[in-house]
Formats: C-alpha cells, sequence, structure tokens
C-alpha cells in the first residue's frame, strides 16, 4: 500500500477542508509513492519520536501537530529544522490532520465532550465548510420523449439517492430553443432554423464521489449534440463545523467527578483551575489545545465550565471575572488521547499495515511538586 492510499483512507475519516485557512495539513514531507508497511501515530514529531519510528523502522509518520507551519528558509542539523532534516534524510513521509481532527465529528472535540458528558454538542466557532463529499444537483433540461431514457441513466450511475429513498427527482416543463449553426449536427431540426420544442428540467441529487459517473451517464443518454444541464454545489446550513464543542451535560455532575474522568481517559498529570472549585456543571464547552480565543463565547452562554489545553493570562482573568470555571489540562495532554481511537479507526480498512502510538510522544511539561 502506498503513502496516497492511506492519505486517501485518512480523508474518508478525517476530510482535510475542514481545516482552519491558517492550518497547514496533508502530505507535508516525502513520496505519495513510498510504499508503506508501518504507520507511526503522533501528536509532535520531537527527536525521540523520530528515533522511535526509525527503530520501528516506520515508512510513515501521521502527526497532529503540523511538522511545517510556515515558509522554511533553511533546513539544518542543528536547530529548530533539525528533525525536517533527519525525516528527509531517513525519506519518512510526514502526513498532518491538526484542526481538521478538531473539527470532524467524532474527533478530538467530540472526545472531549463524551469525556465531560456533554450531550448533542455544537462547534463554539470559527467554523468551516462542509466537507467535500456532501451533494450536489443536477439539474438538464432534456425533450420531453427523452426524458425517461436520461433519468433512468442517471439512477443507474447513482444519483436520485435522499435517506432511504432512491430515484428521487423533480421535473418542470417548459419550452427549449435554439438555432444549429453551421458545423451542428442537430438530432432534431436543421441548420439555420430556430427550434422551439417541450423539454423537462429534470433535477436529481448527486453525491461528490458519483458526480463525475453521473454526468457521463447522462450525456451518453441524452439526445442533444451538445446538452444544457447545471451543476449547483448544495450546502448544509444545519450542519456546522467548527472548533470546540459546547452543550448541556446528560445529568449535573460536580467538577471533582469530571476532574476524575479526564484524569482517567486523558491521563493528565496535573489540571490547572481557573473560577469557582466547588460547583454542580450543568452546562460546559470544551476545546482542545490553545482555544483562549473563543472563551468569550463560552462566557456569553453563561456556561458553568471550559475545558481546554491552555488560556493566556488575560483569557484566564476574563474568565475569573465572570466567574466561569476553567479546566486546563496543558495543550497535548488535551489532544493525545484520540490517538487510541484513531489507530482503531483506521485499521479497519488498513489490514495490510501495522499502526502503531508513539509511546516517546509526550507532554514537554513535567509538573512536579514544590
Amino acid at each position: 500500500m502506498k503513502v496516497k492510499d492511506i492519505a486517501a483512507q485518512i480523508e474518508k475519516i478525517i476530510p482535510l477542508g475542514l481545516a482552519q485557512r491558517w492550518d497547514n495539513v496533508g502530505l507535508l514531507l516525502g513520496s505519495a509513492d513510498k510504499n508503506v508497511k508501518r504507520v507511526l501515530l503522533t501528536i509532535d514529531i520531537t527527536a525521540d519520536v523520530l528515533a522511535e519510528a526509525k527503530r520501528l523502522k516506520t515508512d510513515l509518520i501521521v502527526a497532529y501537530h503540523p511538522i511545517i507551519w510556515d515558509g522554511l528558509k533553511k533546513i539544518n542539523t542543528q536547530g529548530p529544522t533539525s528533525v525536517v532534516y533527519e525525516l528527509i534524510r531517513a525519506s519518512i513521509p510526514v502526513f498532518c490532520i491538526h484542526t481538521a481532527l478538531d473539527a470532524v465529528e467524532g474527533g478530538v472535540n467530540d472526545g472531549l465532550a463524551e469525556i465531560v458528558g456533554i450531550q448533542n454538542g455544537h462547534p463554539l466557532g470559527d467554523y468551516v465548510s462542509a466537507p467535500v463529499g456532501n451533494n450536489y444537483k443536477l439539474a438538464v433540461f432534456v425533450p420531453v420523449e427523452s426524458a425517461a431514457k436520461v433519468a433512468n441513466a442517471v439512477f443507474a450511475a447513482g444519483a436520485g439517492h435522499i435517506g432511504n429513498y432512491s430515484h428521487c427527482s423533480f421535473s418542470s416543463q417548459g419550452q427549449g430553443s435554439f438555432l444549429p449553426l453551421e458545423g451542428a449536427r442537430p438530432a432534431i431540426g436543421k441548420r439555420g432554423v430556430l427550434e422551439k420544442i417541450p423539454e423537462l428540467k429534470f433535477e436529481a441529487i448527486v453525491p461528490a464521489e458519483k458526480l463525475a459517473g453521473v454526468v457521463t451517464a447522462m450525456l451518453n443518454a441524452h439526445p442533444y449534440e451538445v446538452p444544457a444541464y447545471d451543476i449547483f454545489k448544495l450546502v448544509d446550513e444545519q450542519a456546522k463545523f467548527g472548533l470546540g464543542r459546547m452543550g448541556k451535560l446528560a445529568k449535573p455532575t460536580p467538577i471533582s467527578e469530571i476532574i476524575k474522568k479526564l484524569k482517567k481517559h486523558t491521563g493528565a498529570k496535573a489540571v490547572g483551575v481557573i473560577g469557582p472549585e466547588k460547583r454542580t456543571v450543568k452546562t460546559a464547552a470544551v476545546c482542545a489545545g490553545s482555544c483562549g480565543k473563543l472563551i468569550n463565547l463560552v462566557i456569553s452562554e453563561n456556561t458553568d465550565l471550559y475545558v481546554t489545553g491552555e488560556l493566556k493570562h488575560h483569557q484566564a482573568l476574563a474568565a475569573q471575572e465572570a466567574g466561569l470555571t476553567c479546566l486546563c489540562l496543558s495543550h497535548t495532554v488535551s489532544e493525545r488521547f484520540i490517538l487510541k481511537k484513531l489507530a482503531k479507526q483506521l485499521q479497519k480498512p488498513l489490514k495490510s499495515v501495522t499502526i502503531k502510538v508513539s509511546t516517546k510522544d509526550a507532554d514537554p511539561f513535567r509538573w512536579m511538586k514544590l
């Protein structure tokens, strides 16, 4: 299996179109054609993780945080770009997923929300468009007598499915007009003569992955030399994708119980607490990593609790003054727990590949008792 094949499977689970515009995701290093037998998952690629990857004879690293954030002016054996240098030297490709995994359903923020006990959470903000893979609408203009033939071809190619229904479409009747010019080979009418004939506007929903095949089937079945048709990208205004999650808890829960669950599922060794420590939480918000800029949205909703990785000083003060309780787990601690779930998700379609979660990937902070 090649890197590009694995990348395609990753994107089925984590559409990269969900990433924030400022992010850097996808294949950032290496060849898409390299053969892969062993994959290593990690949050960050440090020198220790790279050494582990070499020891395990890893063929591809899937990293949460991008190994390259901005344009590099130099890549040296020493300094901050030394890991990039060694990755290239070792011929280990790197595929990064970052905020796409934050936004996707079932991703890191849904995972945090589940731990806290949030039900039917919705994104906090930084919304992005729905990923490629949603539906399009095909509208084609066809003579009345040929409408059934075109419709059947389109349905057979995969159009017209809505929920548990197939052959879904809509037709409206009107009049089509055209003037065949020199060089035309009209199926109806003659060159130089204006034609006006009864036509149907046939419309059907088409999944993105079947769009090309449906259009080809329509063109092959259509009697016209040059059919007139439109393709529209459909947007689901109800389905919002973005960072964080917010909602009501399944049942009111003391903060002390939520901390226990966070410790169990994320492996957190310590937690930074801002605001009231003894309260029963009815509504909560979560956002993995560094999500301080969304805190005003949390405050404006009169939320009881905000769980995140880290906050800046002025953001922590804002939370304190608003009476919002915040639990800061440390940036990567709030993210790392999702890797085990991701490994299981990827292993199902990638049975010929060995997938491991790095044991050397760790929080850069070491928490010491004073």
